[in-house]
């Protein structure tokens, strides 16, 4: 399947990168298009015209405020589009492309180390073949979860903007281990590796975030009195703030 990027920002150079194969892309004038197809092969072409007739699927990476402008100019040359834009609803996207099978997705930035989290919201009926190839594309580059539009402002907030929120735990956990004498670099590598191993624990116990606590918490233990400091601190209710400051925002 012939890929092809209308943008080439933080999130298509993500894809492409977790994808690793060549792609056809274009952006507004930055050069980042060049740039991406030198890193990962490919073209960057003329114009989204261009791109369009080429590709098979057309992967919307673009501004969501670009949204007519591109369709404008695509519209009736891309065989299939899927698009990663933000507060833009199926319902906007079938309005726009209405001759086009359309598909919405929102991946996190992880798909560039293919560990990303894609929330997928079908819409109007599309060939069962096509949206299996579309699919199958993206599960190449992370783990593909089916939400109800209803519910992808909280899923956001919690998928989308979740790469953010684990690099500034990992910040504060090295920061406080080095105001105790560890160095950053031996500091940032176990932070890492424990946020690692704890992810593939938690697969392994299907999600179950109390038995993997419990695994670790011994009564009165040093693990006890470090989890009660982050639950003084209000841990969980700067999280609830977090996803609360997302979904409103979202849907301003």
């Amino acid at each position: 399947m012939q890929i092809g990027l209308i943008g080439a920002g933080n999130i298509a150079r993500a894809l492409a990168r977790g994808w690793a194969e060549p792609v056809l892309c274009t952006d507004s004038g930055s050069g980042r298009a060049r740039k991406l197809a030198d890193e990962v092969g490919g073209e960057a072409v003329g114009s989204n015209e261009e791109l369009a007739e080429r590709a098979d699927l057309v992967v919307l990476c673009h501004k969501p405020s670009q949204l007519r402008v591109v369709a404008e100019e695509i519209g009736g040359r891309a065989k299939a589009v899927a698009s990663v834009l933000g507060a833009t609803p199926v319902g906007a996207l079938q309005m726009a492309y209405d001759s086009t099978p359309v598909f919405r997705l929102l991946p996190n930035t992880a798909v560039e180390v293919r560990r990303g989290v894609i929330c997928y919201t079908p819409g109007r009926e599309v060939r069962p073949q096509l949206e299996r190839d579309v699919i199958g594309l993206f599960e190449r580059v992370g783990a593909v979860v089916t939400v109800e539009e209803r519910q992808l402002d909280a899923a956001a907030a919690v998928m989308s903007v979740g790469p953010a929120y684990q690099a500034l735990l990992a910040e504060a956990q090295v920061d406080a281990a080095v105001r105790h004498g560890v160095p950053a670099p031996l500091a940032s590598r176990l932070v890492v590796e424990t946020m690692a191993g704890t992810a593939q624990l938690l697969e392994a116990r299907d999600y179950d975030t109390l038995a993997v606590r419990r695994e670790v918490t011994s009564p009165g233990g040093s693990t006890a009195r470090g989890l009660s400091a982050l639950e003084r601190g209000g841990v969980r209710a700067v999280f609830h703030d977090a996803i609360d400051a997302v979904v409103v925002g979202a849907r301003r």
